[in-house]
C-alpha cells in the first residue's frame, strides 16, 4: 500500500465530530428567547441549542419551505423563474405582509420569488404553491412530506405562508435550521434573500427586507423573518465568512430588537470560537495502477464530508496521509472504495475519508488484450 504523508500548518482545529464535541451548554449565551439553535451548514454540527425541539409556531419563517420547493422545481428543470405566474382569488386574498396582488394579475417567478423572499409575500407564496402543485393544499402535502425526508420529525405544515395561527401548524428551532441548511444549498436563493431594496411592477412597488441584517451584519446571507401574535418575532439568520456559513435560529421573541440581537449573539458567537477543517489535502491526489484493464489506472476522488467543524482554542497541525494500493486489477466500479485518506491534528487521528474510483475500469477482452501485447511488441 502507498502510504504518503502530507503535514501542512493550517488555521483550524481537531474535528468537531471525531472529538465528539457536545453543543455549549444554554448558559454559555445570554439570549432573551426562549429557543434557539445554532449550526454549521456544511458539516450539520450544532454549536449551540436553547429549547431547541419545543414545538412552536414559526409565523413566515414556513415560507423557508415554499422558497426550498420552489428552488428544487427550478433546479429540476420542471419551472424556470421566467415563467408567468396566474394570481388566483385565493392568492389575491391572503393578508399580512404582501404586494397586493389582483386576481389575474401575472408576475414571472423570479418577481414572486423577490417578493416572498424579501418582504415575505403572502399573496405571493400562495401564488407559486398554485402554480407548481395546482392547489395550496397539495403543494402542503409536498411541504410536510419534504420535512420528513429532511428528518424534521417535530414539524407540520398546514398552509404554505405561515400566516394563520392554526394550532396544527408547528415546528422547532432545530427543524428550522434543517430546512434552512438545506434551501442554502441553492446557491441561487441568496441572489434573493441577500437584496436589501428592490422594486417590482416597473419601480412601481417598493422592496425593504424584513431582515435588517441584511444591511447591518457583514456577511448575511438571509434568510427568513417571522411574525404573528402567536409566533411572536422569529427569524432564521445566515450568515458566511472566511469560507463558514452559520445558521442562527430563534423563536418567540418578545420584540423584533430581541430576534435580531439575539441572532447576531448567536452568529458572532459562532465565527470568534469555530472554524471549518477541511477533510481534503492540498496535494493532489495519486492515481492507482490498475492490470488488465482498458485504463492503465484509475484516479481516486474524495468520498464523505468536506470539512469538520473546529475550534479556534485547540490549533494544531494537520497531517493528511493517503493509504492507498500500489496496484488493482480490473474490473474495477466507478465509486468502488480504493482506501482512504487518514487525517491527524497535533499527532492524533481525527478523521478518516474514503478514497473511491471517479471512473469504471473495464476488464480488457482476450481480443483487446492480445492487440494490446502487439501494440506494445511493435511499437504501433
Amino acid at each position: 500500500m502507498k502510504r504518503i504523508l502530507i503535514a501542512v500548518i493550517i488555521a483550524a482545529l481537531i474535528s468537531a465530530k471525531a472529538m465528539a464535541l457536545e453543543p455549549v451548554g444554554e448558559d454559555a449565551l445570554t439570549l432573551s428567547v426562549p429557543s434557539a439553535v445554532l449550526m454549521e451548514k456544511t458539516t450539520g454540527e450544532v454549536i449551540y441549542e436553547k429549547d431547541a425541539h419545543t414545538k412552536r409556531a414559526p409565523a413566515s419563517v414556513t415560507k423557508i419551505m415554499t422558497l426550498l420547493l420552489v428552488m428544487e422545481e427550478i433546479e429540476a428543470g420542471r419551472l424556470s423563474e421566467d415563467d408567468i405566474v396566474v394570481c388566483s382569488s385565493h392568492a389575491a386574498s391572503m393578508g399580512g405582509s404582501q404586494i397586493w396582488l389582483e386576481e389575474g394579475e401575472q408576475m414571472t417567478v423570479r418577481d414572486m420569488l423577490k417578493a416572498v423572499a424579501v418582504v415575505s409575500a403572502n399573496d405571493c407564496a400562495t401564488a407559486l404553491a398554485e402554480h407548481i402543485s395546482g392547489s395550496e393544499e397539495s403543494f402542503v402535502k409536498k411541504m410536510n412530506a419534504r420535512a420528513l425526508e429532511l428528518g424534521m420529525n417535530d414539524t407540520n405544515f398546514v398552509d404554505c405562508s405561515g400566516l394563520t395561527d392554526n394550532p396544527e401548524h408547528l415546528t422547532t428551532a432545530y427543524d428550522i435550521a434543517l430546512m434552512s441548511r438545506e434551501l442554502l444549498k441553492h446557491d441561487k436563493i441568496k441572489s434573493y434573500t441577500t437584496i436589501w431594496m428592490d422594486t417590482l411592477r416597473n419601480g412601481e412597488a417598493e422592496l425593504v427586507n424584513t431582515n435588517r441584517l441584511i444591511r447591518f451584519y457583514k456577511g448575511a446571507t438571509g434568510l427568513k423573518t417571522g411574525f404573528t401574535p402567536e409566533a411572536m418575532y422569529c427569524l432564521s439568520a445566515t450568515a458566511e465568512k472566511d469560507g463558514t456559513e452559520y445558521i442562527a435560529v430563534v423563536m418567540h421573541g418578545a420584540t423584533s430588537d430581541d430576534r435580531f440581537e439575539s441572532a447576531k449573539t448567536l452568529l458572532n458567537f459562532a465565527f470568534a470560537n469555530y472554524a471549518l477543517c477541511p477533510l481534503r489535502s492540498p496535494k493532489p491526489l495519486p492515481p492507482v495502477l490498475v492490470s488488465l484493464g482498458e485504463a492503465d489506472s484509475v484516479q481516486p476522488v474524495y468520498g464523505g464530508e468536506a470539512g469538520l467543524l473546529t475550534e479556534k482554542s485547540k490549533l494544531g497541525e494537520m497531517n493528511y496521509e493517503f493509504d492507498l494500493p500500489d496496484s488493482l486489477e480490473a474490473p474495477i466500479a466507478e465509486g468502488e472504495t480504493l482506501g482512504e485518506m487518514v487525517v491527524y491534528s497535533g499527532g492524533k487521528e481525527i478523521a478518516r475519508v474514503p478514497l473511491l474510483a471517479g471512473s469504471e475500469v473495464k476488464k480488457l477482452t482476450v481480443f483487446k488484450l492480445y492487440g494490446k501485447v502487439l501494440s506494445r511488441l511493435f511499437g504501433g
